[in-house]
């Protein structure tokens, strides 16, 4: 065994808070200062009163000699040079020193606040101090008083009681219990602690390691916080601009230039994110750790120089990503697409990524503004209203920056992100697959954020009024009450006379629309047949027509079974949401359709939702062996294009695009291959899938690939899987999804009949 770099030193509480008050003690920046939930702190002291052990602490015996190499705890200057620097168990610590010293912490928003813990010495009950419990005589409100230089005990206790026995009788039993239990907890700088001392002569890289392999297990720190512990290490600056940025788009500034926007707030975690991305061209933050700490990820090799390498690309792509022209230049992209706020905004990451996407265009690829703009734009659109990044989004934006790698010119990538929106957003996407999304009643759905951005592009109004839906959801103003409100359509309590009381049933998006505030007041719980005639006389045809129109409202609505026209609105709906998409769209594109079979041109483009590559047909990579699940795979993507619109399949292709070839696979010859493939179409999907599949073979780079074409099917396709039980798949982006049997009934009614 080498020899240890630490020592074990046994502290108690008092010392321990006397070192931190000096400055003896201070944080260094592989973490960050901010300090737990107030609920956690209150535990902690419960832990501690109770006897319980609550860790060891790791200190580094650090030989610095500038106050700037490191941060205290709280937000007072301190008079000594840290000794000792704490690398594990800050949150203890600063919670510790925040309640016995009365200091002021640092929130995750950057405001201070001081923690306020109270204590029932009776029940011997810790609680966090609010309105309720600082009335509540039972209590002491703020423990922070036992510790003070200038407190009595004797007082503390003699003031409790008074205001104890106004409330209630206290018998002598009760006196001594409270005088005990105020003692004990007075006590508690004897508490021991526990701290392991990393040797002075070991440096800051070795001690961000032991660091993070400490907190690699089990905790929630994520791999942007690793990154950001070897920033604080190696360009600490760095670091800091990222806080600094955060910091100042939270506020508006007076006069200055700040990052402040009204659709997100980015936290240092979400810009490193960003700067990542655009440096590396990477969304998976597992590898980047060990890439900025100068691994080579082919010799498995570290070296100085290469870290030193690594670090500048992170700078130049940081200093980018905080660049406020380009970030106020990107947000315009948002607003173009119309979105207003955050509020209808239901993935941070598709919008960070989209910045990305924007930073590379502009920085690298030096696309023409006024195209990168309409592009991102259209990007932003689509990948919002198809939830692109909802679900494991690391994994889908790895896959979309996989595209970039190769892409050489502006031209080329703007082609590519445009091709991408095309391919996704398919008449079936709009005709199908939108109002089977719009069939639900989540307030954050995307699609229903996407319908309110279609009405702000096409310049709609508010149902039943003439004020424009851009302005009613401007987030600048602000009032006591929203300027518009979603309004239930069929009234909640209309539908509960009908004996519909679900909030499923009753706040379905299609049961919603955008009215002023006035208007939904009036409505109350009245009928449709009986509220709409009346407001009807206040407008022309001609603006009930423009108003029916895009608020995607039937005719003769009002008078509709409710479940009809549910699933009439979710349909025009989705028509709306088209036709604002379209204000977006470039005309003279060249559609899907129209584009001959260019299979490089194809593999280049990548996986989407029309198109997927396989590594084999039936052999498992890994094991050699043939493996039944590697067959289903490739019939669970044909049922899926089958279902759901046109798509191509290619096997012998990795998911990154790179050939595989079909050598593994063992045929005799192609033909054999071909045929084996049809055969286990016909047994397992039934031969009318066959009719609108077409199988051809075709030269990728050094070797051949089976090129599996599919066409649209006018009856559904099941799947028998391994345990012959029928499965039913869709293409949902660039993925296939199974759908349970409730949704596979809702999904034919909608697409097959």
């Amino acid at each position: 065994m080498s020899k240890t770099v630490f020592t074990k030193v046994d502290y108690d509480l008092g010392t321990l808070m006397q070192y931190i008050n000096l400055g003896e003690i201070g944080l260094p920046n592989i973490q960050r200062p901010f300090v737990w939930k107030n609920a956690k702190v209150r535990d902690l002291f419960d832990s501690m009163y109770k006897g319980y052990p609550v860790g060891y602490l790791l200190l580094w015996q650090n030989n610095v000699t500038e106050q700037t190499d490191k941060r205290t705890i709280g937000d007072e200057t301190k008079q000594k040079v840290a000794r000792l620097v704490i690398v594990d168990g800050q949150q203890r610590l600063t919670s510790l020193f925040a309640v016995i010293k009365k200091a002021k912490v640092i929130r995750e928003n950057y405001e201070s606040e001081h923690i306020q813990i109270a204590f029932n010495p009776l029940e011997k009950v810790f609680e966090v101090a609010d309105a309720a419990i600082r009335r509540d005589k039972s209590y002491l409100p703020d423990i922070s008083v036992l510790w003070d230089e200038q407190t009595d005990l004797f007082e503390v206790v003699e003031q409790y009681l008074a205001g104890l026995g106004e409330s209630r009788e206290v018998s002598d039993e009760d006196t001594k219990k409270i005088r005990k239990a105020l003692s004990g907890l007075q006590g508690l700088t004897s508490f021991p602690l526990t701290a392991l001392e990393l040797a002075p002569d070991i440096d800051e890289e070795a001690v961000s390691d032991v660091f993070v392999r400490i907190n690699s297990k089990g905790t929630p720190l994520n791999q942007a916080d690793f990154i950001l512990t070897l920033m604080s290490v190696f360009w600490d600056e760095g670091r800091t601009e990222l806080e600094t940025f955060s910091r100042f788009s939270r506020k508006p500034s007076k006069g200055e230039p700040s990052p402040f926007n009204h659709f997100i707030e980015p936290s240092p975690d979400q810009l490193l994110r960003v700067a990542v991305g655009v440096a590396f061209k990477r969304a998976r933050l597992k590898h980047v750790y060990s890439i900025l700490r100068g691994k080579d990820l082919e010799t498995e090799k570290f070296s100085t120089e290469q870290r030193v390498k690594q670090f500048e690309i992170l700078k130049n792509a940081q200093e980018r990503t905080l660049n406020l022209t380009y970030w106020h230049d990107f947000m315009s992209c948002i607003r173009n697409a119309g979105y207003r706020s955050g509020k209808m905004i239901s993935s941070q990451n598709n919008l960070l990524f989209s910045y990305i996407l924007y930073l590379i265009g502009r920085t690298e690829y030096k696309a023409p503004e006024h195209e990168l703009r309409r592009t991102i734009t259209r990007w932003f659109f689509m990948s919002s209203v198809t939830g692109r990044f909802t679900s494991s989004p690391e994994s889908a934006m790895e896959f979309d920056l996989a595209r970039f790698r190769n892409i050489e010119s502006a031209e080329e990538f703007l082609q590519t992100l445009n091709q991408i929106c095309d391919t996704t957003l398919t008449e079936d996407f709009w005709n199908v697959r939108l109002p089977i999304d719009l069939a639900t009643s989540s307030s954050r759905s995307p699609s229903l954020f996407a319908y309110y951005a279609a009405l702000v592009l096409l310049d709609a109004r508010a149902l039943f009024s003439k004020q424009r839906i851009s302005d009613l959801l401007d987030p600048s103003i602000k009032s006591n009450r929203a300027l518009a409100e979603r309004h239930h359509l069929y009234p909640r309590g209309y539908l509960r006379s009908k004996g519909l009381i679900s909030t499923r049933d009753t706040n379905q998006i299609a049961n919603y629309a955008y009215v002023e505030w006035h208007d939904n007041a009036q409505i109350r719980d009245k009928a449709p047949s009986e509220y709409i005639p009346p407001i009807k006389e206040r407008f022309s045809q001609d603006e009930l027509d423009k108003m029916y129109h895009y608020h995607a409202l039937p005719n003769h609505w009002e008078n509709m079974e409710y479940k009809d026209f549910l699933e009439k609105r979710r349909e025009l709906i989705a028509q709306v949401i088209a036709e604002g998409y379209k204000i977006l769209t470039s005309s003279g594109e060249t559609s899907l359709e129209e584009r001959e079979l260019d299979i490089n041109q194809l593999i280049l483009d990548g996986e989407s939702e029309a198109v997927e590559f396989k590594s084999t047909l039936r052999i498992n990579l890994h094991t050699g062996q043939k493996d039944p699940k590697m067959e289903l795979a490739i019939l669970k993507t044909l049922a899926g294009f089958l279902n759901t619109s046109s798509g191509t399949l290619i096997i012998g292709v990795a998911d990154d695009g790179s050939p595989i070839g079909l050598e593994a696979e063992g045929f005799e010859n192609e033909d054999k291959m071909a045929l084996h493939l049809v055969n286990i179409i016909k047994s397992r999907m039934g031969v009318q899938a066959m009719t609108n599949i077409h199988l051809h073979f075709e030269d990728y780079q050094d070797g051949r690939v089976l090129v599996v074409e599919t066409y649209k099917i006018s009856t559904p396709v099941f799947v028998l899987d391994t345990e012959k039980k029928e499965c039913f798949y869709i293409r949902t982006g660039p993925s296939t999804t199974e759908l349970t049997p409730s949704q596979t009934q809702e999904y034919i009614k909608q697409r097959f009949n």
